[in-house]
């Protein structure tokens, strides 16, 4: 019986060495292949997309199956619980730049139709604007926002405050400072309403180009995904190919830019998606990995999981602006936290 007993006990041992092995190997590896990857797979760009806990809970199980296998098998699965916890997150914390000339600027996808739909929405977005206090801001899926007075939104005119305003389509661009030559232009091929929105900016005398965009949606992609399993992968294949295409056509049409260059809005993609890195490759940095201090989630708390867990609303500015500061609004104004990020005119 003992010897049984004792079998029974090194085979149970050798499940759970075989376990932690899997776990921890196969999060080292993901974490590997989305931070180094280019343009990989397509598991390996959906991967970007998981919410956290399915990242978390395989880590602290094999943390929690270390106990019984002792303390060198601890420390490896601790160590992977940490890489999880902040690589494959996505923490970030940095120091300020150094400079002066401040000026905020907001990005907020701010879903105006939505806000039309329940009482006080527009109330809600305009406390979030004033509480965030920005020079310029600029919003997406704006539409309906500059609609007749009486029904909840703006006219045309002033806007949160801003006095200087433009509106193209599904955006506005709103701005203590004066603007010109504000054009809006389409990106793609198969989506004629994708388009950009491109300003110069005045500010107290230093001219910037100033550009907010809002990248296709994955959400039918990863609906696909997610209720299709592989029938569904032809979607959502097709889904980030065309908003790559985007990225890669305004990365095009940006390059060479003359003046400081700001591009901010809904991106739809994280910072290490090609997607990102594809106007990243034009010598744009974005600002939240360059000044910002955590995870800086800007969506998901309206899905199911009631938590925001991705990042994928982008404040991303040329080499000769500095970073102060930059954040996350708060969620409960729209699908979208906005993102703030305090910039210097002149780099020291």
């Amino acid at each position: 019986m003992r010897r049984i007993k004792t079998h029974l006990s090194v085979a149970t041992r050798t499940l759970m060495r075989v376990v932690v092995v899997f776990i921890n190997g196969a999060l080292v590896l993901l974490t590997a292949a989305q931070r180094f990857g280019n343009v990989g797979p397509w598991w390996l760009e959906l991967s970007r997309y998981l919410p956290y806990p399915a990242l978390l809970l395989p880590a602290g199980v094999a943390v929690l199956l270390s106990w019984r296998l002792g303390r060198g098998w601890v420390v490896a699965s601790a160590a992977t619980l940490a890489l999880v916890a902040t690589l494959t997150m996505g923490l970030e914390w940095h120091d300020a730049d150094r400079g002066s000339g401040q000026v905020r600027l907001m990005t907020y996808n701010i879903k105006a139709f939505k806000a039309s739909q329940r009482p006080g929405g527009f109330a809600e977005l305009a406390q979030e604007v004033l509480l965030q206090a920005p020079d310029i801001l600029v919003m997406q899926d704006a539409n309906g926002l500059l609609g007749p007075p009486g029904q909840g939104a703006f006219p045309v005119g002033p806007v949160f405050g801003l006095p200087v305003v433009y509106a193209s389509g599904q955006y506005v661009v709103a701005s203590r400072f004066p603007l010109r030559d504000c054009h809006s232009k389409r990106i793609g091929e198969q989506r004629d309403e994708v388009r950009y929105v491109h300003c110069v900016i005045d500010v107290r005398g230093t001219e910037l180009d100033l550009v907010t965009v809002h990248f296709e949606s994955p959400r039918n992609g990863l609906n696909a995904a997610r209720h299709e399993g592989l029938d569904g992968v032809g979607e959502w294949r097709r889904n980030y190919e065309e908003r790559l295409a985007q990225s890669r056509t305004l990365a095009r049409d940006l390059a060479g830019s003359r003046r400081p260059l700001v591009v901010a809005g809904d991106l739809n993609a994280p910072e290490l998606s090609p997607v990102v890195r594809a106007l990243l490759g034009i010598g744009l940095r974005d600002a939240y990995a360059s000044a910002g201090r955590g995870y800086g989630y800007s969506y998901g708390h309206a899905l199911r999981v009631g938590f925001s867990f991705l990042r994928i609303d982008h404040v991303l500015v040329s080499p000769e602006l500095g970073v102060a500061r930059c954040y996350a609004g708060n969620p409960q104004a729209s699908e979208h936290r906005p993102v703030i990020a305090d910039l210097l005119l002149q780099r020291s």
